[in-house]
């Protein structure tokens, strides 16, 4: 995995700047990352998974991030980490796809709203100037809206719709893809 630069990040929303530490991801994180995704299971329409991750299964993902050189980033606020942004293969082992990857971001429900994932938005964008990707794929839930607005002020563009392919017990919902061409 290629070193990120530890940096601050300064937001400003609502008139409240909120100082931020972004940086590599490493194991010991995975608590409080695993903890940030499964408060996303529970709210519910954040993630397609309605079972939270089990701590086996999250080690699994971030060894296979870490031998495939696809970057992870954590952002800390007073030093407890509050959100998380990933890259992971899009259609592993189909060789084509290589130079296209995915984009996931997570951010802890009480931190909503603050510009977190816009600060490790930057962040990742930034940083994959040194990978060999030219494309991202982000996969959401039409409910999502947060996520919407969050790709929409980063140019990612929305280039298809799998309608009514979720289904959350008795609520159908469609997973939306966006897209950004990074590199050319």
């Amino acid at each position: 995995m290629t070193n990120l630069t530890v940096y601050l990040a300064n937001s400003i929303k609502r008139n409240m700047a909120i100082d931020l530490i972004l940086r590599s991801m490493i194991e010991e994180d995975l608590y409080h990352v695993n903890v940030i995704y499964n408060e996303a299971v529970i709210a519910g329409f954040q993630t397609a998974d309605i079972d939270p991750i089990t701590a086996e299964k999250r080690m699994e993902w971030f060894r296979k991030h870490v031998i495939g050189n696809y970057p992870l980033m954590v952002a800390l606020r007073d030093d407890q980490i509050v959100g998380w942004i990933s890259i992971s293969p899009y259609r592993e082992g189909r060789m084509a796809l290589k130079h296209t990857c995915e984009i996931s971001y997570y951010i802890g429900q009480k931190n909503l709203g603050l510009g977190i994932g816009s600060q490790l938005m930057q962040g990742m964008l930034e940083l994959l100037k040194n990978y060999p990707f030219n494309t991202l794929i982000a996969i959401l839930i039409d409910r999502n809206e947060r996520s919407i607005r969050l790709l929409e002020k980063y140019d990612f563009q929305r280039w298809g719709v799998l309608p009514n392919v979720l289904s959350f017990e008795e609520i159908e919902c469609s997973h939306l893809y966006y897209g950004l061409r990074i590199k050319f």
